[in-house]
């Protein structure tokens, strides 16, 4: 069962999300998800001046980037650019920082900006909270909001989307895998990923190993 929800009244929170427990979910919702976000943002920010999105690397890249076209069509001179949350992470000592790694990269100051902070899924809450740790680092915006792709739940802080293109259900053990297509967004995906599913080829590498070292013995 899917159930929309759009906020008119001009609050600070626009949970545009449609709640859904099915783990499948094509381009099209995706697109859909996402033009419902940019409509938002443009209501919201049609005469706001120094409108500001920075993707959070790397997952935000993508959706900020589209975001920031559509609000373009649509009439609005928003800036882009992308937020590094490396340095600022708290699991840092357990996850090192990729090679691939995006830097931040701010167009303008961001003092007395108006800035949307941009990611494919809200989770915990930790990378937003990195991601805020970084800007700040930078300047101090009149107004940080934050657009999420997929609010999953699970949050560990108190953060909330401004804007939400889809809520899930997913479980502490489940994994939600957004994938999009920079160059075809017909190729878009968001998959959620169970515990059980995501076993089977560990234990299959580990046998794999095992039956690789019984054959060099």
């Amino acid at each position: 069962m899917t159930a929309f929800a759009l906020d008119e009244d001009g609050g600070t929170s626009h949970n545009l999300g449609l709640v859904a427990t099915s783990p499948k979910h094509d381009a099209k919702t995706i697109g859909q998800a996402i033009d419902r976000i940019a409509s938002s943002i443009a209501r919201h920010h049609a005469g706001t001046p120094r409108l500001l999105l920075l993707g959070i690397a790397n997952g935000g890249l993508v959706l900020a980037a589209r975001l920031t076209g559509a609000l373009k069509r649509a009439g609005l001179k928003p800036a882009a650019g992308t937020i590094d949350i490396s340095f600022h992470r708290d699991d840092i000592g357990r996850n090192p920082i990729p090679k691939e790694q995006t830097p931040t990269l701010i167009p303008f100051d961001v003092n007395g900006a108006t800035v949307i902070l941009v990611d494919d899924v809200l989770h915990s809450g930790r990378t937003v909270k990195a991601a805020l740790d970084e800007l700040f680092d930078h300047g101090r915006p009149a107004c940080v909001e934050l657009a999420v792709l997929v609010d999953r739940g699970g949050r560990l802080l108190p953060v909330a989307a401004t804007y939400t293109g889809l809520t899930l259900v997913a479980g502490d053990t489940e994994k939600v895998k957004v994938r999009l297509d920079a160059a075809n967004p017909a190729r878009d995906t968001i998959i959620t990923e169970s515990a059980a599913a995501r076993s089977p080829s560990k234990i299959e590498n580990r046998k794999s190993k095992i039956s690789s070292r019984a054959l060099a013995s």
